[in-house]
C-alpha cells in the first residue's frame, strides 16, 4: 500500500474507532425521547395576570415598610377590588411627602387624591415587565424543580407569550410529577392578628387588615390534610421564601415523622432574628400556599437563622418541597392547558416498528446496489455500513436525544448515503463507454461528480438546519439525525468510497471494473 493511500486508511480507520468508542454502549450514550420510551406532555399557561398582583402586593409593602422609616406612619392602608393602594394619613400636608417618596420610588403610579387621601397603583410599563419576567422566571424555576426531580433528559421550553410545554420521558409518578410542576410554593411568615375577633370574621366581617385562614392537619382517617382551625393572620407578609438559602428533610424524634428543615440567607436570617426578638409572646403564622401550616408562639430570639415547617408530611411530600423550596417559587400559578401521555407499551412498538423500517430499507438498498453495480455495490454497501456507524459515533457524542421522526430521519438517511454513490458511479459508466481507461474513468466520475453532490447535500442540510432552529422537540429530533447522516454520507461516498477504488486500482493487473 503506497504512501497515500495508508495515510487515508489512518484516517478512516481513526473515525472508525472514534464513532465506535462514541457510540457504545447505545443504551447509555444516546437517550430516547418521549415517544419512544413513555412519558408526560405537559403545557401550561403562566397567569402573568395574577403574578402583576402579587408583585403589586409586595410593592405596595416596600413602600410602607418606607414610609414608616422615614416617620410617615399612615392612619389607613389599603389595596381595594381596583388594586389601587389607598393611603389616608391624619394631615393632608403629608400627602405631599407621600407624592415625593412614591415618585422616587418609581414603580407607582397616583390615580387621585381628596383631602387626607392618595391612591396609587403600579405603572403600565412596570406591569408589561412584570408578565414578560414571569414567564422566563416560570421556566427557570421549573428546570431547576425538575432537574432535582431527577428526570432524565427533560424538555423545557416557552411558547407563545406566556405558555411553557414541559415533556417529562420516563416519568413513572405522572400525578407527583404535576403536582411538583403546579405547587406555586409561596412560602410567608406573618403574625396572627390577636386583637381582632376571630367569631365576627367567621361571621364574614373580617377587618381589611387580616386573612381568615385555616391551620392544616392530617385527619386520622383519610391520611390527608385537612383545614382544622381558623385562625386571623396580618396581611402583611414579614418575611418571604425568597430569603431562603437551602432545605433538607430532617425526622422529628418525638413524632417520628418528618418535617422540612429551612435555612436563610444571610439577609433573611437578621430580619428573622430582628421579627422573633420584637414580637416574642405572640404567635406567628407560617404559610405555604394560602395554607397556615403550623402558628407556634414565639417564645424566645431565634438568631440561628433556621425554622422549620411541620405538617404530618410523608417522606416523598418532604422530599418534594424541599425540592421546590430550594428551586424557589413560581411567580404566578400554572394553568393546565394540555396533557398527553404515551405509555412504555406504545412507545416499545414505536421503536420495534421504527427499526424494522430501517432494516427492510437498508437491506432493499444493499440488494439493489449489489445487483445493479456489482463492485461498486459491494463498495457503496460497505460505506453506507460506515455512514451508520458515523451516524450512531455523533449522536453519541452528542448525547442527542433519539425521537420516532428522529428514527425516519435514520431511514431517509440510509437512502440518501447511497444516492452521492449512484452519481458517481453513473458518471464512471459514461466515461467509460467513451472509451476512457478504468483509472480515468473513475478519477473523472468522482471530480466532475463531486459539485453536484455538494450541491444537493447543502441545499438539503440548509433545510434541516432550518427546521432545528424553527421547529420544536420532534422536528428538531429529525432534523438532528438527518444532518448528521448528511455529512456522514458526504464523508463516505466522496472520501471511502475513493479510497476503495484507489485501493483495488493500485494493482496494476486490473483492466475493468464492472459499475
Amino acid at each position: 500500500m503506497n504512501r497515500p493511500l495508508l495515510w487515508r486508511f489512518i484516517v478512516i480507520a481513526a473515525v472508525i474507532a472514534g464513532s465506535l468508542y462514541a457510540a457504545l454502549p447505545l443504551n447509555k450514550k444516546i437517550k430516547l425521547g418521549l415517544d419512544l420510551q413513555g412519558g408526560m406532555h405537559l403545557l401550561y399557561e403562566v397567569q402573568t395576570d395574577k403574578a402583576v398582583d402579587m408583585s403589586f402586593a409586595r410593592t405596595a409593602e416596600d413602600f410602607r415598610t418606607r414610609l414608616e422609616a422615614l416617620g410617615l406612619v399612615p392612619v389607613s392602608y389599603s389595596v381595594d377590588d381596583q388594586k389601587r393602594l389607598g393611603i389616608e394619613m391624619g394631615r393632608a400636608a403629608d400627602l405631599d411627602k407621600i407624592r415625593s417618596e412614591a415618585k422616587e420610588f418609581g414603580e407607582l403610579s397616583e390615580t387621585g387624591k381628596d383631602a387626607t387621601h392618595i391612591f396609587y397603583t403600579i405603572t403600565a410599563e412596570r406591569a408589561q415587565a412584570i408578565r414578560q419576567h414571569a414567564v422566563d422566571q416560570a421556566l427557570e424555576t421549573l428546570r431547576n424543580r425538575i432537574d432535582q426531580f431527577g428526570v432524565a433528559e427533560p424538555m423545557l421550553q416557552k411558547q407563545g407569550e406566556k405558555h411553557i410545554l414541559i415533556q417529562l420521558p420516563g416519568v413513572k409518578d405522572p400525578e407527583r410529577a404535576k403536582d411538583l410542576i403546579k405547587t406555586t410554593a409561596r412560602l410567608e411568615f406573618r403574625m396572627i392578628d390577636e386583637t381582632s375577633s376571630l367569631q365576627e370574621a367567621l361571621k364574614g366581617n373580617i377587618p381589611p387588615t387580616a386573612d381568615l385562614m385555616y391551620e392544616y392537619a392530617k385527619d386520622p382517617v383519610t391520611n390527608k390534610m385537612e383545614p382544622r382551625t381558623p385562625m386571623l393572620v396580618e396581611k402583611r407578609v414579614m418575611l418571604g421564601g425568597e430569603s431562603i438559602a437551602n432545605a433538607d428533610v430532617r425526622i422529628d424524634q418525638q413524632f417520628n415523622e418528618p418535617y422540612v428543615s429551612i435555612e436563610f440567607d444571610s439577609e433573611g436570617a437578621r430580619r428573622f432574628a430582628d421579627l422573633t426578638e420584637k414580637f416574642l409572646k405572640h404567635r406567628m403564622a407560617i404559610i405555604l400556599d394560602g395554607k397556615v401550616h403550623s402558628a407556634p408562639v414565639i417564645r424566645e430570639k431565634i438568631s440561628g437563622g433556621k425554622a422549620q415547617i411541620t405538617g404530618g408530611f410523608t417522606a416523598e411530600q418532604a422530599h418534594d418541597l424541599t425540592i421546590i423550596l430550594r428551586a424557589g417559587a413560581l411567580p404566578a400559578p400554572l394553568a393546565l392547558q394540555e396533557e398527553r401521555s404515551v405509555g412504555p407499551s406504545l412507545g416499545a412498538d414505536s421503536i420495534h416498528d421504527g427499526l424494522a423500517a430501517c432494516i427492510y430499507g437498508a437491506l432493499a438498498v444493499v440488494i439493489f446496489m449489489l445487483v445493479y453495480y456489482r463492485i461498486g455495490g459491494i463498495i457503496a454497501n460497505l460505506a453506507l455500513t460506515l455512514n451508520v456507524v458515523i451516524l450512531a459515533g455523533l449522536m453519541g457524542y452528542m448525547e442527542a436525544t433519539l425521537t420516532l421522526p428522529g428514527i425516519a430521519g435514520i431511514a431517509l438517511t440510509i437512502g440518501m448515503a447511497v444516492d452521492a454513490n449512484v452519481l458517481i458511479y453513473e458518471r464512471i459508466r459514461e466515461e467509460l463507454f467513451n472509451g476512457k481507461t478504468v483509472r480515468a474513468a473513475v478519477e473523472a466520475g468522482f471530480s466532475r461528480a463531486l459539485v453536484t453532490i455538494v450541491d444537493s447535500n447543502v441545499t438539503t442540510l440548509i433545510a434541516a438546519v432550518v427546521l432545528f432552529q424553527f421547529g420544536t422537540g420532534p422536528l428538531k429530533g429529525f432534523a438532528v439525525t438527518l444532518s448528521i447522516g448528511l455529512l456522514a454520507s458526504m464523508f463516505t461516498a466522496v472520501f471511502v468510497s475513493r479510497w476503495m477504488f484507489d485501493l483495488i486500482l493500485s494493482n496494476r493487473k486490473v483492466t475493468g471494473i464492472k459499475v
